[in-house]
């Protein structure tokens, strides 16, 4: 299991992503994630995230598990799971998958290099602090990269899409299980409302696929909506 070892803090040039919105929208009061504050916010999270979010996100951590282990039979079993957190999904790949996962927040890490321990995970190959738009890895490491409930936690979605197919081999998979925000009703309403509130809880609550994968840009081949009640997704892209 690789040591988890500090990345040097780039927060500094960090700019506020406007996530492709248009005028009207980036004038909405959302709250700008950074390193800093995703940090914070999932040191307060990683002691009940398991408790808190487990349930209601297993649905689609299983989906996005069961795709990656169906397409690693024909792609390749280097696996990268961005935004690993706590490591719950770690028990489900196969174990004969070479799985790396990384995180910015050190706390999180400690608890999924915990599980993997205690549940004796072999398909864990290595847990690292790392910045999920700026990850050490070299080009065409991987033949799939994964990120559950994440894209909508770092600063600017567009260069965790691009670092992810930056470190897939061309003809390789992406995956994605995220909450997008919806297009209008109740639930527009009550994203829009606590977007204001990010930095405290550490996601963009009105975060758009169209801020992750832009108009038209990715090459999508399936997408899934996941229980309960359709409050995630999981999007299949082709590197």
């Amino acid at each position: 299991m690789a040591a988890l070892t500090p990345e040097p803090d780039r927060t500094g040039d960090r700019h506020i992503p406007t996530f492709g919105l248009s005028e009207g929208e980036r004038a909405h009061p959302r709250a700008a994630l950074d390193a800093a504050s995703v940090r914070d916010a999932y040191r307060r999270w990683a002691g009940v995230y398991d408790l808190v979010f487990g349930g209601v996100s297993a649905f689609g951590r299983r989906s996005a598990v069961a795709a990656v282990n169906r397409i690693s039979q024909t792609a390749g079993r280097r696996i990268l799971e961005v935004g690993v957190g706590t490591g719950l999904a770690l028990p489900h790949y196969r174990p004969d998958l070479d799985v790396v996962g990384i995180d910015l927040s050190r706390d999180m890490l400690l608890k999924a290099q915990e599980r993997v321990a205690a549940e004796r995970i072999t398909a864990c190959h290595g847990l690292l602090e790392m910045d999920a738009e700026n990850t050490a890895f070299a080009d065409d490491s991987f033949d799939i990269a994964v990120a559950m409930f994440t894209a909508s936690v770092v600063p600017d979605a567009r260069k965790l899409y691009a670092e992810m197919s930056r470190v897939v081999r061309p003809g390789g998979h992406l995956l994605f299980v995220n909450h997008f925000a919806a297009d209008d009703g109740f639930r527009w309403w009550l994203e829009r409302t606590t977007a204001p509130l990010a930095r405290i809880l550490g996601w963009h609550p009105d975060f758009k696929l169209s801020d992750l994968l832009g108009e038209g840009e990715a090459e999508i081949e399936r997408m899934e909506a996941c229980p309960p009640l359709s409050l995630f997704t999981l999007v299949e892209v082709k590197n």
